[in-house]
């Protein structure tokens, strides 16, 4: 028997919304669910909300390294709020029809917010190597205007490439299902609704992932890479451990974030890999937002100093 063709798009009703499967294959933990990612939404909104604080108040946090630290929370904020407040809404009113202009408005924003992480992280390892292999030069360096300029940089740069790979990919035909068998309007799950060929719209998506993803990420190494090298110079124990102490944390957010992005965005797909890639990006859409203020404050001594003053006044 010859495998049944499909019906040119033309001849289907071309798709103008899409349905959020989220968790719909647990049924009856939708109300612990919901609980869930609400203790969790308000967490990392207080959490990184209460980074972000201290480093503006604080005298003793006013250095490049906190003014990173401080915008990576103001941006981990704006991450978690474009996924978290639709997943929440579907979970307790169980209607989780997206149009299709909010699908492409959700993963425009999701993807713009992504890759300014990106740069950003690479930005603050970038800082790290100056501080530790060339701590002469880090005032002139890292002086105020260069920090804004970096972080002005980071927000502006992926904008026009990724709002431009979002049209393209919402520019594809969808007339045949609707199910997205995820929690938000991702690149994957989108792309296996597409009708048609959609080859060179992967091909944009990886070669932009290159650019926005990978090469940050290979950045990130060749600075930590320096770093410990210049690290394991030093002939004092106790600076050793108070060098590895600064970047100890940036490398934990480092990895929870590139490790489960590449995977997902880099990784071959097949036609069962959903629920593994929703799960994935749990890791980078949710998990770092909600560990990032736990993961510097609780390995960093001026914030937890920063948060008792905060709390005793």
């Amino acid at each position: 028997m010859k495998p049944q063709e499909k019906p040119p798009c033309e001849n289907l009703t071309k798709l103008m919304d899409f349905v959020l499967l989220d968790f719909a294959e647990l049924p009856h933990l939708q109300g612990l669910l919901f609980a869930l990612f609400l203790v969790i939404y308000i967490s990392t909104l207080l959490g990184n909300g209460t980074i972000l604080l201290i480093t503006k108040v604080d005298p003793a946090l006013r250095t490049p390294m906190y003014f990173f630290l401080g915008n990576f929370s103001f941006l981990e904020m704006c991450y978690v709020s474009t996924t978290l407040p639709r997943m929440l809404a579907n979970l307790w009113t169980q209607r989780r029809t997206i149009s299709l202009v909010a699908c492409a408005t959700q993963m425009c924003c999701v993807v713009v917010l992504g890759g300014t992480e990106c740069l950003l992280l690479a930005m603050m390892s970038y800082d790290r190597y100056v501080a530790i292999c060339s701590p002469l030069h880090y005032p002139l360096l890292m002086n105020p205007r260069v920090c804004v300029q970096m972080v002005a940089g980071c927000w502006v740069t992926g904008v026009p490439v990724l709002v431009g790979l979002t049209f393209q990919i919402f520019s594809l035909p969808f007339c045949g299902s609707n199910l997205i068998n995820h929690f938000f309007c991702d690149i994957p799950p989108i792309l296996k609704l597409a009708f048609g060929d959609t080859f060179w719209t992967e091909m944009m998506v990886y070669l932009v992932n290159v650019l926005l993803v990978t090469a940050p990420f290979l950045l990130i190494l060749v600075s930590y890479g320096k770093i410990i090298s210049t690290i394991l110079r030093l002939s004092s124990s106790t600076s050793r451990a108070k060098a590895f102490s600064t970047c100890s944390s940036h490398l934990v957010v480092v990895t929870l974030f590139y490790g489960s992005a590449i995977i997902t965005y880099l990784r071959p797909k097949n036609q069962d890999s959903g629920g593994t890639d929703k799960v994935l990006s749990l890791f980078y859409t949710i998990v770092t937002p909600l560990f990032n203020p736990l993961i510097y404050s609780l390995r960093n001594k001026d914030v937890i100093m920063a948060l008792r003053k905060l709390l005793f006044k």
